[in-house]
C-alpha cells in the first residue's frame, strides 16, 4: 500500500527542486527545434524556398510561402498535444493540462483564421519528423508544390 501512496505523492509533487524545474524548462526552445532544422536542411536542398518563423501570420508558421499562402507548423507533441485526450490524466498537474489544453485551444484558432484568410495549412508532428522523416519531408514536399 506504502508503494501506491508514493506515486500518488509523485503525481503532486515534482521530483525536481522549483530551480532545477526552471533550468529544464528554459532550455526548451520554441524556435530552431531539432525537427524544424532537420526540415529546414531537407528542404533547402530540394531547392524549396520559404521563410522560417513568418510572423506576419497567425501563430507564426514555422515554414511559409507567403505568396502561395502556404502555412507549415511543425507541432512538439508534448506542448501541442498529440494523444492528449489518451494521456492528460497522467500529467502530474491541473497546470500542465490546462497549459496544453490551451495550446491546443490556440492552435485551432490560428489555423482557423489562417485558412479564412485564404491560406492552406498543414500541420506535422515533431516525432514524425524524426521517427519518419523521409516519409514526412516527402509529404511536407508534395504539400508545398501541390501549389
Amino acid at each position: 500500500m506504502q508503494g501506491n501512496s508514493h506515486w500518488q505523492d509523485r503525481k503532486t509533487m515534482d521530483v525536481f527542486t522549483k530551480k532545477k524545474r526552471s533550468e529544464i524548462m528554459s532550455k526548451i526552445r520554441s524556435k530552431n527545434t531539432r525537427p524544424e532544422l532537420i526540415a529546414f536542411k531537407e528542404l533547402r536542398k530540394r531547392k524549396i524556398y520559404f521563410q522560417k518563423h513568418y510572423k506576419k501570420a497567425p501563430g507564426t508558421p514555422d515554414i511559409a510561402l507567403p505568396r502561395k499562402k502556404i502555412a507549415i507548423f511543425i507541432d512538439g507533441d508534448f506542448w501541442h498535444g498529440r494523444n492528449f485526450a489518451k494521456e492528460k490524466n497522467r500529467l502530474p498537474k491541473k497546470y500542465w493540462r490546462e497549459k496544453i489544453e490551451g495550446n491546443i485551444a490556440r492552435d485551432k484558432r490560428n489555423r482557423a483564421k489562417l485558412r479564412r484568410e485564404g491560406w492552406k495549412v498543414l500541420r506535422v508532428w515533431g516525432r514524425d519528423l524524426l521517427n519518419t522523416e523521409r516519409n514526412t519531408l516527402n509529404n511536407i514536399e508534395d504539400f508545398l508544390r501541390d501549389e
